[in-house]
């Protein structure tokens, strides 16, 4: 398997700290996560038949005409590569591992190309793959570059996949009321923004007839009964939905100023920031050592990820932990 983040029981292992004793900033996951309503009485007893209303809370929530709930995006990013022929695949690079590690297989011919070359790539293959915006590095690339780059892959019968996960504080630039158009696959989250990692559940956005092909091969009873519960009191919590976004974005902005503050010129999104740090394995030791758990790239994004610390207690100890860093290396 890859390496993930939110992996706390590596850290308590390699470090002999407690799991207790732990600050994960690991993953981009919103540390304000929402408040799961219990589920019905029943939903451990039936088999969870598929709620309609749960994909029309989506389809509100995500302005896209069409949605397949599926059991996290994992699902989806593991089962895409299996409806097509063999076929030429571009990955965006650097970007989240499992989308290369999945069209490596099933006989495609994989190629990784860096943000920077991606438009001279669009007509050398039949399928490009994008998160947008990206994790780690928050790089983005302009929904309408991105629906000409699908209409050219469409007219050859390719597909434009666009990760977009880390895309709920940025709901303009969503491709999924676009996903009418034969060709384009959007991915979304709810474990990130809704801090619901755990209830494992995604949606994907595409016409209906590739969404009808992908849901015979996930087959039935793909998310649980007391997932769709929670999940479609989530998206159809609008005060909370705007709430949520305007905290994300003064601790995203809280997060940049403490690093800018400490020598760290960084970018993200408002659930993380990322910078390519030369020293990284000496940073993330240093992070580890105390008590906080951060993301370390060793290859292609070279560098350092952090998510949002959840208190002032966190924030605390992460701004103690930087100036020790700057400490000891100056």
């Amino acid at each position: 398997m890859l390496e993930h983040g939110g992996n706390l029981r590596d850290a308590a292992r390699e470090y002999g700290r407690p799991l207790a004793d732990w600050i994960d900033l690991s993953t981009g996951i919103n540390p304000h996560w929402y408040a799961a309503p219990a589920p019905n009485a029943n939903a451990w007893h039936r088999l969870p038949e598929a709620d309609p209303a749960l994909a029309a809370a989506a389809c509100t929530y995500y302005g896209a005409p069409a949605m397949l709930p599926v059991a996290g995006t994992q699902a989806a990013i593991q089962a895409l590569p299996r409806l097509r022929p063999p076929s030429r695949v571009v990955v965006a690079a650097p970007s989240y591992a499992e989308h290369a590690h999945h069209w490596g297989q099933h006989g495609h011919q994989l190629s990784q190309v860096p943000y920077a070359q991606l438009a001279g790539a669009v007509d050398s293959c039949e399928v490009l793959v994008i998160c947008n915006p990206n994790n780690p590095t928050g790089e983005r690339i302009a929904p309408e570059l991105l629906l000409a780059w699908a209409s050219r892959l469409a007219a050859r019968g390719g597909w434009l996949v666009v990760d977009e996960a880390f895309g709920d504080t940025e709901t303009q630039a969503s491709l999924g009321p676009h996903t009418h158009m034969p060709g384009l696959i959007v991915l979304r989250s709810v474990g990130k923004f809704f801090g619901l990692a755990g209830l494992r559940l995604g949606f994907v956005a595409a016409h209906p007839r590739l969404l009808a092909q992908l849901a015979d091969l996930l087959g039935p009873w793909t998310v649980s009964g007391p997932a769709q519960q929670v999940a479609l009191a989530a998206l159809t919590d609008t005060p909370w939905q705007t709430a949520m976004r305007s905290r994300l974005q003064q601790e995203a902005a809280r997060l940049r100023q403490l690093l800018a503050a400490h020598g760290i010129a960084s970018q993200g999104t408002d659930l993380f920031q990322w910078w390519p740090e030369a020293r990284a394995e000496d940073f993330w030791r240093h992070m580890a050592q105390r008590g906080i758990w951060v993301r370390l790239f060793r290859q292609a994004a070279r560098g350092i990820r952090l998510g949002l610390p959840p208190d002032d207690a966190t924030w605390h100890s992460l701004s103690q932990a930087l100036t020790a860093w700057n400490k000891d290396n100056t």
